[in-house]
Formats: structure tokens, C-alpha cells, sequence
């Protein structure tokens, strides 16, 4: 059975009708069910690459973590969380205290836009994921965007005129929607020029370690720099919300305070934790995603009609000769495929899409959708 149940109206009102291409999208990828409902089909159906998602996982060892852990849903988690606290101290060389985990990057994000808003001044570099914007203007910061350089090589900051005495700086790296990737030595002035740094390093991991450009080793050194990174994406457990950050104690004493306790559930710590150690998975990560990025981008610019360009995240942006809206729309009714539009960046607009690095096999189904398209 392919078709999706009828919802009832709400207190007698039918807005069936608003549930078709046209209405407002979601600002985030990876929103299945509006998918679904735009074409009348069941969730499964459609082969998501609007949300930057590990297609590999969930890892074997996380679900066997997730099944030992059913029997203590009983009971209230860690407050602590104590043992995944533990894990992540050996994995990043610094001390528990240092580390919160959180309900997903996002949670700790919104603790990190309450700090910035207390700052003189936030400089924030565009494009930027939108989940930005909404915990500054949560918290009434006063923001000051600065345009990225990132078509032209090297990809760098634009530094010139600012002033970080009294203000803060919130990035991401490698930069979400573009896939460039910032050097350490880029990074390092900014620990000195701003009084506050926060870097979303949400996709880092799925570089290999000797190619991460992590500024988590020289958190211990800053009192000013917050490093906030997502389980979530590499491990493919989105729906379980996991991440954490990293900050002098200070920080993370005060988060603790603002949020509501017992923000990660017992079957998010379980995961974690085994996920974490799970060598083999991260390694067949790695692997996988060398090869499937290159056969995605050449074959993207096979087509005239596109232009992907190079990433060191685990998505591709393509700038296209179409509009990236009615893209999205054909390729969805055409071939259950949905892709990330990129109208929540209003500094790309509707030429740009974002697409996510999947299976060899799923990218192909991609081009071959794609072909349809524009060869017919």
C-alpha cells in the first residue's frame, strides 16, 4: 500500500488543498512526509538526498546497543551522562568536564546563540545554515553578516575592518552549503582577534583524522572557543538526536542551567557510546565516501545544465541554469528523488541546489533522474 492515510480535519477545516507543490518548504533537508504528500506516496518511497545523512548506518553495533537498552527505559538517564562523557574524553584528549552532550547539535546551538547574544556584536558569515539565524534573533543578538569568498580558491574569511573586542564569531567546518573546508592556520587569529568563537564542526568527522582541520585540540588553551560537533550525521541516527560540545566548564556550567534536564535519552547515550568505538564503521565510512563524492560530481558535470562544486563534506552544491525549485519538484514526481533546494540560503537563491553523497548505486538512480530531465 503506497498511499499515505488521510489525515482528519482539524476542528472541521479541510486544508487538503494546501498539501501541493507551491506551499512554503521546509527551511531544513530531510523533511520526508512533506515530500510524501506533495506527490501522494508513503515516506519510504522517496530516495532522500536533501538531508546529509551517512547511508551506510545506522552501524550494526548502535542497534545491538539500542536493543540491550530497551529495559532501561524505565528508569531516568544519567544526568551526568557519565559513561558517554567518559567515551568522548578518550576520543578528543580532554578531560569529561570539558564535554555536554546534547539533544542533537542544535540544542547546544541554541545555548551557544544565548552566549553570543551577550557579546557587543556577532559576525556571521554567509551563506549560513539557517538554524543560525534562529537562535541569534532568539536571543536578540545584534548580528553583522560578512559575505564568504568561497567560489574562488583559497576559500578564506574576509577579515577586513572588523573589530572582536567585545564580539563574537559563529562558522561552521567545513561550511554548510558549500562543502569548503577552512585550515587550522585560518582559524587559529580568530581565537586572539574575537572574544568569543564558536565553530560548528557538525560534518568534520567524516573527514579522515589526518585531514580533520579541528581547533578542538586548543579548547583547553581558549577560554573563549566552543566547539560543537553532531553524532547524528556520520553515525545516520538523526531521529535519536545526539551531539555535544566541547568548551571550558564555565561554558557548560551555565548551559546546564539554562536547559531542561535530561536532554538525551537513554537509547541516544547507548548508541553513542557504542557507535563511537565502532573502528570498523568509521573506517568503512571514510572509504565509501572517497569513492562516492568523485562518482557524484563527475557525474553531475556531465551536464551542461550544472555545476558542482569540489566538497569536503559528505554533499555536493550545484549551481544550475534551471530553477533549483522546479528541479526539485520534476525529480520528485518523476523519480521519488528529493534534493535540497537551497531558497533557505538567500545568498544562492533558486540556482543552487545541495545534494547529499549516497551509495554509488543511489547516485545513480540521481543522475539517471537528472538525465531524464534534461536529455529528454
Amino acid at each position: 500500500m503506497n498511499d499515505i492515510p488521510q489525515v482528519p480535519p482539524l476542528g472541521g477545516q479541510d486544508f487538503s488543498k494546501k498539501l501541493k507543490f507551491g506551499v512554503k518548504q521546509p527551511i531544513h533537508g530531510g523533511n520526508l512526509h512533506w515530500a510524501a504528500r506533495q506527490i501522494g506516496c508513503h515516506p519510504s518511497l522517496i530516495l532522500d538526498f536533501s538531508a546529509s545523512i551517512n547511508p551506510l548506518g545506522p552501524p550494526d553495533t548502535a542497534i545491538a546497543a539500542i536493543q540491550e537498552q530497551l529495559t532501561a527505559l524505565t528508569h531516568y538517564p544519567d544526568p551526568d551522562y557519565t559513561q558517554l562523557r567518559l567515551i568522548l574524553a578518550q576520543e578528543h584528549q580532554i578531560p569529561p568536564d570539558w564535554i555536554l552532550p546534547g539533544n542533537g547539535a542544535a540544542e547546544l546551538l541554541t545555548w551557544a546563540g544565548r552566549e553570543l547574544s551577550q557579546q557587543d556584536l556577532t559576525y556571521l558569515f554567509v551563506p549560513a545554515f539557517s538554524d543560525y539565524w534562529r537562535t541569534l534573533k532568539a536571543f536578540g543578538a545584534k548580528v553583522e553578516t560578512r559575505l564568504l569568498n568561497w567560489q574562488n580558491e583559497p576559500f578564506c574569511l574576509n577579515l577586513e575592518g572588523v573589530d572582536g573586542k567585545n564580539a563574537g564569531i559563529l562558522l561552521n567546518n567545513p561550511h554548510n552549503p558549500t562543502g569548503k573546508l577552512l585550515s587550522c592556520d585560518q582559524l587559529l587569529p580568530l581565537l586572539d582577534q574575537f572574544n568569543l568563537v564558536v565553530i560548528d564542526e557538525a560534518f568534520m568527522d567524516f573527514l579522515p583524522p589526518n585531514e580533520q582541520q579541528s581547533l578542538i585540540n586548543k579548547v583547553l588553551d581558549y577560554p573563549n572557543l566552543i566547539i560543537l560537533r553532531s553524532l547524528t550525521k556520520f553515525y545516520s541516527i538523526p531521529g535519536l538526536r545526539l551531539g555535544y560540545a566541547i568548551a571550558n566548564p564555565s561554558h557548560l556550567q551555565q548551559w546546564q542551567q539554562w536547559r531542561d534536564p535530561w536532554s538525551v535519552n537513554v537509547l541516544a547515550v547507548a548508541a553513542g557510546i557504542a557507535a563511537l568505538q565502532d573502528r570498523a564503521f568509521q573506517e568503512k565510512t571514510w572509504q565509501w565516501l572517497i569513492e562516492a563524492r568523485q562518482q557524484l560530481w563527475v557525474g553531475l558535470a556531465t551536464f551542461s545544465q550544472l555545476y558542482p562544486f569540489s566538497s569536503s563534506a559528505n554533499f555536493l552544491l550545484v549551481e544550475t541554469q534551471q530553477s533549483s525549485s522546479q528541479l526539485q519538484t520534476l525529480l520528485l514526481k518523476q523519480s521519488h528523488i528529493l534534493i535540497r533546494d537551497c531558497l533557505s540560503f538567500p545568498e544562492l537563491g533558486d540556482r543552487y541546489f545541495r545534494v547529499a553523497v549516497r551509495t554509488q548505486q543511489e547516485n545513480q538512480q540521481l543522475l539517471e533522474g537528472l538525465t531524464m530531465i534534461f536529455c529528454n
